[in-house]
């Protein structure tokens, strides 16, 4: 796997992130937080939960085993999560931007919450996080729509026209 290609794998993953968002950002915090019977119940605790998916991941290619996951009642309200996500976004396009093709290739041993241990290569890490993510992100678009608000396209092919648009002027 070549570094680049995970690059602009996370770069689609931030773009998607942020047009999620700034989709929930109309919701009422009883919305926000309204239980609607699925994975997870609500909005905030879907978000959480991909929030949580972000954090665990980098946390491990750090080197470190965290014991749990972030609680989606750290978060009364989706400007807390916001401002959160901000921060690791920032903690993971640093990590992503310092990447070589051989450190994405070299098998990385990480520990699981319960303690199993895996090796394999940092590229497959990566890419189950921006896939899990990504099925995640399509929960949160049938929330918003249920909740009777707009939800918008988060597709990888619309990031890359929306990429190509933007690099045409």
């Amino acid at each position: 796997m070549h570094v680049h290609y995970i690059q602009l794998l996370y770069e689609f993953n931030s773009w998607a992130n942020h047009r999620m968002l700034d989709a929930c950002a109309p919701l009422s915090n009883e919305e926000f937080l309204r239980d609607l019977k699925s994975s997870f119940p609500s909005v905030r605790d879907t978000l959480t939960h991909i929030y949580g998916g972000e954090w665990i991941w980098l946390e491990r290619w750090h080197g470190r085993a965290p014991s749990g996951l972030p609680k989606p009642a750290d978060f009364a309200d989706l400007a807390a999560l916001r401002a959160r996500w901000q921060t690791l976004e920032a903690d993971l396009n640093a990590f992503v931007a310092g990447l070589t093709t051989e450190k994405l290739n070299a098998p990385l041993e990480i520990r699981t919450i319960d303690g199993t241990r895996y090796a394999q290569p940092l590229w497959q890490m990566m890419q189950h996080l921006v896939n899990h993510g990504t099925y995640h992100r399509g929960q949160i678009t049938a929330f918003l729509r249920q909740l009777g608000h707009k939800a918008v396209p988060l597709d990888l092919i619309r990031f890359y026209r929306d990429r190509a648009a933007q690099a045409a002027g």
